[in-house]
């Protein structure tokens, strides 16, 4: 592998045993993992993100390095483009040391946004022309993209009014300013995804909620909300926080909240996968991994991937 330019991917939904498997790669080829997780950068937010810090310590006794995760404090504002900068960073720290880095994670839109380099994030929010179009229709607003802007970012998503109005606002930006939209290459990378049976997943999420609702999740929760966190932001964050704050604040029952984010989450595991298929649309080669296969054959499965990109 060239190390200025290889970057090797782990992603899949949640419970799909990710972190396990980077891991264990790390181990054997000598890496260090970036994490692709749009909360756990939050410090506290630690159960209900799912930041099993025990399980970056490989059975050998081996701990492998992690980086983006506790690196803002919980209510800060946080975005793909901030993280962009961020695993940069971490990228060229880890390459300096002579190692390989192994981003992994399960927030499509930060991974893809890494792995297309895209400069689009960048670009501010124009509260001007946000008022200017705020009484438009959906329909109408898909017809100005088309004919004045789809050619500025014909990659844009426009399936919903808050996408397309981003998409316009994006479009318009990089029509009036083009020689701020520079794409330099993107990262040279070898993307692995695991995939595991539906019912396996359903059951893994079911298990591993009721796992943390015992170890402290509410009162994880409840400790945020004494800190001064908001309640909205909080409910901004989604799943976990969402639903446990509303408990807390008398909305559910227990039995309420419990129901209503185990739904969810399968739904949010779902929405991952659409995401990552999304992504091969792209012209992303997404090399999908068994994960109910052994970790010793998942990982020699990678290894044979890796030789194959050295011939």
């Amino acid at each position: 592998m060239e190390e200025q330019q290889t970057l090797i991917v782990i992603l899949g939904p949640t419970a799909s045993g990710k972190t396990k498997l980077a891991v264990a790669l790390a181990t054997e080829i000598g890496g260090e993992i970036i994490s692709a997780d749009s909360r756990q950068v939050y410090k506290g937010m630690n159960i209900g993100t799912g930041k099993d810090y025990e399980e970056y310590e490989h059975v050998s006794g081996q701990k492998i390095p992690y980086h983006l995760i506790d690196i803002v404090e919980a209510g800060d504002e946080y975005h793909v483009a901030r993280f962009q900068r961020d695993f940069k960073q971490a990228y060229q720290n880890i390459i300096n040391r002579g190692k390989i880095p192994i981003l992994c994670g399960g927030t499509g839109m930060y991974i893809e946004a890494v792995l297309k380099n895209y400069q689009h994030t960048q670009i501010p929010v124009d509260a001007v022309l946000r008022e200017t179009i705020k009484e438009k229709s959906y329909e109408e607003l898909l017809n100005q993209f088309q004919q004045q802007y789809h050619s500025f970012y014909p990659e844009a998503d426009t399936s919903t009014r808050k996408r397309l109005i981003r998409a316009i606002e994006i479009a318009r930006f990089m029509k009036d300013n083009p020689q701020a939209y520079q794409v330099t290459d993107p990262y040279k990378a070898l993307i692995f995804g695991i995939a595991i049976p539906t019912e396996i997943r359903r059951e893994r999420i079911t298990g591993r909620l009721n796992k943390r609702l015992k170890e402290g999740m509410i009162e994880e929760v409840q400790a945020l909300l004494n800190q001064g966190i908001s309640p909205e932001k909080l409910i901004f964050y989604g799943l976990e926080y969402k639903f446990i704050t509303e408990y807390l604040l008398g909305q559910l029952t227990h039995d309420e909240m419990v129901k209503r984010l185990e739904v969810a989450i399968h739904q949010f595991a779902k929405r991952q996968m659409t995401f990552f298929r999304s992504m091969e649309k792209k012209d992303l080669i997404i090399h999908w991994l068994d994960g109910m296969d052994s970790p010793e054959n998942l990982i020699s499965k990678i290894n044979r991937q890796i030789a194959g990109e050295n011939v």
